[in-house]
């Protein structure tokens, strides 16, 4: 007999709709304005800025598109509903970091081998609109990023280009009274090997959730010796500890309580629940309560054997 308590489903909230409408809007109508200017400019930083902007573009839309699929009912074949297309969004938005970095990387490199003059004027200005643009939006889901991959994703794609925006006008200054056309495609190269750095946690971390290990703001340890600590435990053993979102995360556990079991005790799940989800944000908890060695490999009757 299992009974769920605590179920913490996410809200696909209005603030959070808005937030990915302007965002998208914003950075989709700046990307095709400096994509321009920049072949005008015939600037390397300015036109890789831009195809990191498109790239953000695209991984806002696949944020938004997850971020409203995990609200999505869950039915009769996807019992978990589709909580899991935000992992599958911060894996995609990592990958399109890189590949991104990559595309900037070979170009930067090519304008090095032959250098040309920048339209300097041109460069700063619009790299300089890019920082308020994409700083403006990345504060729009600063709060969320904290609790959510998925939104972190978003966040830190707005965040790393409004440093390769900072970068660029930086470029573009020392470059309007030096004529050192070079700082040009060295400072795109500065830029990649930071992105790289940061996205590579990420993609780290999307891997991690993918394969089901314990999400990295949960200590399994500590989680084990709460469970080892409740009146009447006596031992824990298959102790799991999953996300099922970017935002939900989902335990199941045997605990061993001979004499004392928790359906005697008074909100015994109920409580343990709840403290699982505040110490931990834990919000799917399964336990299965065993009063002998007996209950361990077979089915146990009711009232011997029970679950939330």
């Amino acid at each position: 007999m299992h009974d769920h308590h605590g179920h913490h489903a996410p809200s696909f909230t209005g603030k959070i709709n808005l937030s990915f409408g302007l965002a998208v809007f914003a950075n989709l109508s700046f990307t095709v304005v400096e994509a321009v200017l920049a072949v005008e400019a015939d600037s390397m930083g300015l036109l890789a800025d831009a195809g990191h902007n498109l790239s953000d573009v695209l991984g806002l839309i696949l944020a938004w598109i997850a971020s409203y699929l995990v609200t999505k009912k869950a039915g009769a074949r996807f019992s978990y509903g589709y909580r899991r297309t935000t992992i599958l969004a911060a894996l995609a938005n990592a990958m399109i970091l890189l590949f991104t970095s990559l595309y900037i990387a070979i170009g930067a490199l090519e304008k090095l081998s032959s250098i040309t003059s920048v339209h300097t004027e041109i460069v700063i200005y619009v790299a300089a609109i890019g920082i308020v643009v994409n700083g403006g939006t990345a504060l729009l889901f600063m709060k969320q990023s904290h609790h959510d991959l998925n939104i972190k994703g978003a966040f830190l794609h707005l965040a790393f280009d409004a440093l390769v925006s900072a970068g660029v006008v930086v470029a573009g200054i020392v470059m309007l009274y030096s004529d050192a056309y070079w700082i040009d495609p060295v400072v795109a190269l500065t830029i990649v090997s930071v992105i790289l750095y940061l996205t590579w946690r990420m993609l780290r971390d999307a891997l991690s959730l993918i394969l089901d290990a314990v999400p990295p703001n949960i200590d399994p340890e500590a989680v084990a010796q709460f469970l080892a600590n409740i009146t009447g435990v006596t031992a824990v053993h298959d102790l799991h500890i999953w996300a099922m979102s970017t935002q939900e995360t989902c335990l199941t556990a045997h605990l061993v309580m001979p004499e004392q079991p928790l359906w005697s005790q008074p909100n015994g799940y109920q409580a343990v629940s709840a403290a699982l989800a505040q110490q931990f944000s834990i919000h799917h908890v399964t336990l299965q309560v065993e009063q002998g060695d007996d209950c361990q490999t077979q089915d146990c009757s009711l009232g011997e054997n029970d679950g939330i």
